[in-house]
């Protein structure tokens, strides 16, 4: 395929913005990129896909990601952290089967889709959701992920007076054994789209032997870990009662930084702990629409790029962000860190959509495969639609995408070479299915916990 007539974002080494711009596909990989009229006489023989003047970018890559909330987009809104967690989140997804597990994750998987998301991180995926039918649901959706299995040995979250709901309580050895089983079956499944990572939970969730078994393993086998880290001040305190300066110290001390690693939020950090995520060569997924809705902090973005920390970025889930748009939370990144830093020059567009792409690939590992419109590597991108007021006129097409965009804009999606989107009619997906079962779990769910969600306002 040919996809021409394109405003083409490259994101390549020189950031080439190329206009009337095309890309060559041939099999599973970008063959060709360059202007139209080059690429059309180059490969004649091609199928043409007219992009119409719009732009065409690398697929978004979200770092941190909860597929099993998709289901509870809007239970718990406007309530602090603990209260988030103890009194809904948890309660929910301990009444989750595992047929719930695959719908939430078919349901975050549409929405990524048709957002423009073709790569992503699950951060936290529990015993009771199903690995086998998420990863199959990702497989058959088309886009590529690291799915981090949970493992865990404490059922406390921060502090033993923060206890999780029953129904999400694991064993260490189960959850490790599960994990390297689930590795053994999936990893590499897709023709390599999907990786299977350790996915364990926030320190006081996990014994500090139990860290030091899943560093050691990751290493053992090259697996990748994510795990959430200084994302409330209350990470802190459990970092000095360990006797340990901050949470990226103690994690370092188990082994758990490094490559392979990838730690969700850090919003509470400094700058001695940028140096160790810097020298170990540590990712970290910057949350930014989840932290400002449950005012966890805003994260120093700025400081951390400044310091060589690969920052990605994420949506963290649909109880938290209410979606999994990454368009849609662009903008977040540059606002957040111009208030904090109270520079409006710091973090622009350009770094934004760095942080969405090439960032995002290397904290998957796949830096060299994705992230960019480059010959040689997989052909992941997305044709955003400009014909819309809100995207009328362009002067400079990358703040367009990260300023003006959301996620309703993406028109086609194209993933390892096959189209999984086009014309905003996914291929790979029942779009009409998923919804209607999504609707019903969702009520079968809050029945089941006992629970009643609605509006605070009376209803007539």
């Amino acid at each position: 395929m040919i996809f021409e007539n394109a405003i083409v974002i490259t994101m390549d080494p020189e950031r080439r913005v190329i206009m009337e711009g095309a890309v060559a596909v041939e099999g599973k990989l970008i063959a060709a990129v360059g202007k139209s009229e080059e690429i059309a006489a180059n490969f004649p023989e091609k199928r043409r896909i007219d992009c119409r003047g719009n732009i065409l970018m690398p697929g978004l890559i979200d770092a941190h990601l909860h597929t099993s909330q998709a289901l509870l987009r809007g239970c718990a809104d406007d309530v602090d952290l603990i209260d988030f967690l103890i009194k809904r989140v948890w309660v929910l997804m301990g009444n989750y089967t595992e047929a719930d597990g695959r719908a939430s994750a078919e349901l975050a998987l549409l929405e990524m889709i048709k957002s423009g998301t073709t790569g992503f991180i699950e951060c936290m995926l529990a015993e009771r959701y199903g690995f086998d039918g998420v990863a199959e649901a990702i497989l058959s959706s088309g886009v590529r992920a690291a799915i981090g299995k949970i493992v865990m040995d404490r059922p406390s979250y921060a502090g033993e007076e923060f206890v999780m709901h029953f129904g999400m309580i694991e064993d260490g050895d189960t959850s490790i054994r599960n994990t390297l089983s689930a590795y053994d079956r999936w990893n590499g499944a897709g023709e390599g789209r999907i990786q299977v990572w350790f996915g364990p939970r926030t320190p006081g969730g996990v014994s500090p032997e139990l860290y030091d078994r899943i560093g050691r393993l990751a290493r053992e086998r090259d697996m990748g870990i994510t795990v959430h880290l200084c994302e409330v001040k209350e990470d802190l305190e459990y970092a000095a009662s360990q006797g340990f300066r901050s949470p990226v110290e103690f994690a370092e001390a188990h082994g758990l930084l490094g490559p392979r690693t990838v730690l969700g939020h850090a919003v509470w950090t400094d700058p001695e702990d940028w140096k160790i995520l810097a020298r170990t060569g540590t990712s970290v997924s910057h949350n930014p629409a989840s932290n400002s809705h449950l005012a966890s902090g805003i994260a120093p973005v700025a400081g951390r790029l400044a310091a060589g920390v690969n920052v990605a970025m994420g949506c963290d889930a649909a109880t938290c962000d209410n979606t999994y748009d990454m368009v849609r939370d662009l903008r977040e990144v540059s606002h957040l860190a111009k208030i904090r830093e109270e520079d409006p020059l710091v973090v622009p567009a350009e770094t934004v959509l760095e942080m969405a792409t090439l960032h995002g690939a290397r904290a998957m590992g796949i830096e060299d495969e994705v992230g960019s419109i480059e010959a040689g590597k997989r052909a992941d991108f997305i044709v955003i639609n400009l014909d819309a007021p809100h995207l009328t006129p362009v002067w400079d097409p990358v703040s367009t995408v990260v300023y003006a965009a959301v996620g309703s804009d993406v028109d086609t999606v194209v993933a390892d070479g096959v189209i999984l989107m086009e014309g905003r009619k996914v291929l790979t997906m029942d779009e009409e299915a998923i919804l209607s079962d999504a609707r019903r779990r969702a009520r079968e769910i809050e029945k089941r916990a006992g629970l009643s969600i609605g509006t605070r306002w009376p209803v007539v």
